[in-house]
């Protein structure tokens, strides 16, 4: 396994992680995602540590706190093995105080993960959504309380617009306080919108993108293409309604490219579709998920080897999509590599 810096930060991270949002299995959203108790935790657990995948990602939503509850139970005994990631500030009740980044509902949400996994610090905590309500510098001065308690190690985001990341990096240079080296983002071969703002920004701010849904939500399993539609028996039926939308010309153009490139190199589509994101700049981790054994060693059989740059381009070519204002203009300016050169 392939370990990298997270953003510009100390902590080493594997290329893959695994994503925990499978266990416990509570609700609509997350039972069909996957119904991992500890008992089954614990094997795919010690397939990952086999494999070195050492980071495993979740969060308090994740139903409803029953994967972290799940977690903490499969990896008792070895926290010095691993790293936890988890996120909080979506809302866990129907209270004021239940959702959100304040000060208060901050610090009794960490507290409540720490109860929940079984530990006495967090390796990355992650805002899971920006929240208006709470200003930047009252985040900024919590993040620095809970670091400076040793109850959290490293403090990041997920689905952050990025002129608010910029306003929490200011801040904490301006007082001396810890950055922001994490942004956990939707990011596939289906869904490229993060590299028109959010890509750039973690290469100059030094904050490591770790990948959510690198399947595009499912779609680039290898199980749909041109003629074969979503299979009866797939979670997409009941999670559909929650996947960031992509028109089915541009999914079969990319699953064409993929298919190409996996009779050729006997690789799996989604093999090939997460090995091509790690070769993508700013990402420290692609995050994988697993409901069984079965698709856990498959998508660890995403790293090991190397797209050629003849196959990178084929799969760039079939999933570009013109960025949105106000990058489109520009692009179709001649010239307009000088000033903005691409990312390495």
């Amino acid at each position: 396994m392939e370990y990298r810096q997270l953003g510009s930060s100390g902590l080493r991270v594997p290329a893959l992680s695994f994503g925990a949002a499978t266990f416990g299995g509570k609700g609509p959203l997350f039972s069909a995602w996957g119904q991992s108790d500890a008992g089954e935790a614990r094997r795919l657990i010690d397939i990952c540590l086999e494999a070195g995948v050492t980071l495993f990602d979740t969060a308090d939503i994740y139903s409803g706190g029953a994967s972290e509850e799940v977690l903490g139970e499969a990896i008792r005994g070895r926290r010095a093995e691993v790293l936890i990631s988890t996120k909080t500030g979506l809302p866990m009740g129907d209270g004021p105080q239940d959702w959100g980044a304040s000060r208060g509902r901050l610090i009794r949400a960490v507290e409540a993960s720490l109860r929940r996994l079984g530990t006495d610090h967090i390796d990355l905590l992650q805002l899971h959504a920006f929240d208006a309500s709470t200003p930047a510098e009252e985040l900024v001065g919590t993040l620095d309380l809970l670091i400076a308690a040793g109850k959290v190690r490293y403090a990041g985001v997920s689905n952050y617009p990025g002129w608010q990341v910029m306003k929490v990096q200011a801040l904490a240079d301006r007082h001396g306080l810890p950055r922001l080296v994490a942004h956990q983002v939707y990011y596939s071969l289906i869904g490229r919108a993060y590299e028109a703002d959010l890509m750039p920004l973690g290469a100059d701010q030094g904050i490591g993108a770790l990948v959510w849904s690198p399947l595009g939500w499912g779609r680039l399993t290898g199980k749909i293409g041109r003629g074969r539609p979503v299979p009866a028996g797939s979670r997409l039926h009941e999670t559909e309604q929650f996947a960031p939308p992509v028109e089915n010309e541009h999914l079969y153009r990319v699953i064409d490219a993929l298919e190409a490139i996996a009779a050729d190199t006997g690789k799996t589509v989604p093999q090939i579709a997460i090995n091509w994101l790690l070769r993508r700049p700013t990402v420290s981790s692609v995050i994988i998920g697993a409901r069984n054994e079965e698709q856990l060693r498959q998508n660890l059989g995403a790293v090991g080897w190397s797209l050629t740059g003849e196959q990178i381009a084929a799969l760039d070519a079939a999933s570009a999509v013109l960025p949105p204002y106000p990058h489109t203009p520009y692009r179709q300016q001649e010239g307009f590599a000088r000033l903005n050169p691409p990312l390495v």
